[in-house]
């Protein structure tokens, strides 16, 4: 182990498991990330109290500051790529996308959604059907409210602001030769110039801010990939359960865990264009696969009324919802629903915006912004119709008691909808396929990131993330996952991560204003 000083940014790094890591921000997140994993280990009830004590203070004190952030970071970026700084290219000015927009999108999606989206698909709807914010509850006009509600917290919110974090660590990574991580898209804010008009380089106090905003990044996406991974693990042994008679339990989800970690240090190993980009695109035939079979075999005219009714009550709401910090004037559904989406997107932003960077060199950023909040969302949008739909039909005119379902298991609830149409065998292999496929490839792109942000500002010259270092992440998320599926800490820790989000929100800003600022000193040759 050797430590060295870089001269150009004062970091402190040193060589250790083949890479250059900044031991500050290595160690820093390290130290913050493990009281939150030993209180999940040792004493879950603790830290369950605590964060909901937290987390509730956090809702009722800034819940504002989430649900009017994430309507700004939109605005901000539709108006980024529907204005002149959208034909500026992430690239050199005559460089072509790395990835086919078919791998792209995979990817981004992939590593975005994908796992949340078949998890919620059914549960969310059926949530809003049966106990919806205003209104009657299962009735046709619940039914239509809840699409409602579950578009606007599955569409340009949450990719917007995936787009407010990956677009500015593009950005300064392609086209100004930076690292990818979050604190070198903030360096220009301290950047000062000498009496000659010469960039000074940042200062100590810089330096120290950068760390900081590191260590919360590589902090946010320990905290909700471990949660992620072992949910995930939850429900893939629920299944395995429900489909071959497997005795549940922490013993079967733990061997889920064990088997999913080696997969997807495997897949992070092999890189970003072998093992991620073709586990991406095989989730996304998968879910297509899925989305045509319950079209065949779901009620197809009831789900098309629904998709078009849903997606126009969606366009004609947005602004409303957008702009109200009580959304149905009902505060307390408002906090348990819309804010802690909010708070989970920020809070999943580090990881998915910078892995969504780190696959987008040579796009512009006008087809950056439009694709990746647009083209996400719609595609979310017809497969939770046709889920959801299919099992709120059930519901509402054959009786199917999916609702009871939800109440005692809400991991049961998407095979339960399985079972009762044909096939169902055959579907519960794919789908528990899907379900594993999705994690292995949203853990391997966490890792990968997760690694890029140890190795700090210093790795200009080092690109390439350590392969040793992959597998040590990877272990270590799969090994928390495990530790914490058998003390019950997991939902506690998922707690944290949302708190955790709150000072991310600020990050956010700061990442937005000094890409604006460099974007419009490109533009129009001005560099003070």
């Amino acid at each position: 182990m050797r430590v060295s000083k870089d001269d150009r940014n004062g970091q402190a790094t040193m060589k250790i498991l083949g890479a250059n890591i900044d031991r500050v921000v290595f160690f820093g997140s390290s130290a913050l990330v493990l009281p939150f994993i030993l209180l999940g280990a040792l004493a879950p009830e603790l830290l369950t109290q605590g964060g909901n004590a937290i987390l509730s203070w956090v809702i009722k004190t800034w819940g504002w500051l989430y649900l009017s952030s994430v309507s700004i970071f939109v605005l901000a970026g539709l108006a980024l790529a529907l204005s002149p700084l959208g034909s500026i290219r992430l690239g050199r000015d005559d460089e072509k996308p790395e990835f086919s927009r078919l791998s792209w999108f995979a990817m981004l999606f992939s590593a975005g959604m994908g796992i949340g989206l078949v998890f919620w698909s059914i549960a969310e709807p059926l949530y809003h059907f049966s106990g919806p914010p205003t209104g009657e509850a299962k009735t046709a006009e619940s039914a239509r409210l809840a699409f409602s509600i579950f578009f606007h917290h599955w569409g340009l919110h949450a990719w917007g602001t995936y787009v407010a974090v990956g677009l500015p660590i593009a950005y300064f990574q392609f086209r100004k030769g930076t690292t990818g991580t979050v604190s070198s898209c903030l360096m220009p804010l301290f950047r000062k110039f000498s009496a000659k008009g010469e960039v000074e380089q940042p200062s100590a106090l810089a330096n120290c801010a950068g760390n900081i905003v590191d260590i919360l990044a590589v902090w946010a996406t320990v905290l909700g990939v471990v949660t992620s991974l072992g949910l995930g693990a939850l429900q893939i042994a629920s299944g395995l359960s429900i489909t071959f008679g497997i005795p549940g339990g922490s013993f079967t989800t733990g061997g889920v865990i064990v088997v999913i970690t080696l997969l997807f240090v495997m897949s992070a190993l092999s890189g970003v264009k072998r093992g991620i980009k073709y586990l991406s695109l095989t989730n996304v035939a998968i879910m297509v696969i899925l989305f045509c079979f319950f079209l065949v075999f779901g009620p197809l005219s009831y789900l098309s009324h629904t998709f078009f009714t849903a997606l126009g009550d969606y366009v004609a709401n947005i602004i409303p919802l957008s702009t109200t910090l009580t959304l149905f004037d009902n505060s307390k559904w408002t906090g348990s629903w819309t804010i802690f989406y909010w708070a989970w997107w920020i809070a999943w932003a580090p990881f998915v915006g910078a892995f969504i960077a780190n696959i987008s060199r040579g796009r512009t950023i006008r087809e950056f912004i439009l694709v990746v909040m647009i083209v996400p969302a719609v595609f979310s949008f017809l497969f939770s119709t046709a889920l959801g739909g299919t099992a709120i039909h059930m519901q509402l005119f054959e009786n199917i008691p999916l609702v009871e379902t939800i109440a005692t298991s809400i991991e049961a609830t998407l095979f339960e909808t399985l079972r009762h149409l044909p096939l169902y065998t055959v579907t519960a292999i794919v789908t528990n396929i899907l379900i594993a496929s999705f994690f292995i490839t949203s853990a391997d792109s966490a890792t990968f990131v997760i690694s890029r942000f140890s190795q700090g500002r210093n790795s200009t010259q080092e690109p390439v993330v350590s392969r040793p270092l992959v597998i040590f992440w990877g272990v270590t998320l799969g090994g928390l996952a495990l530790v914490l599926v058998f003390s019950g800490g997991l939902k506690a820790l998922q707690t944290a991560s949302i708190i955790g989000a709150l000072p991310f929100v600020l990050v956010i800003y700061l990442l937005l204003i000094s890409l604006i600022r460099e974007l419009i000193a490109e533009k129009y040759g001005s560099n003070r």
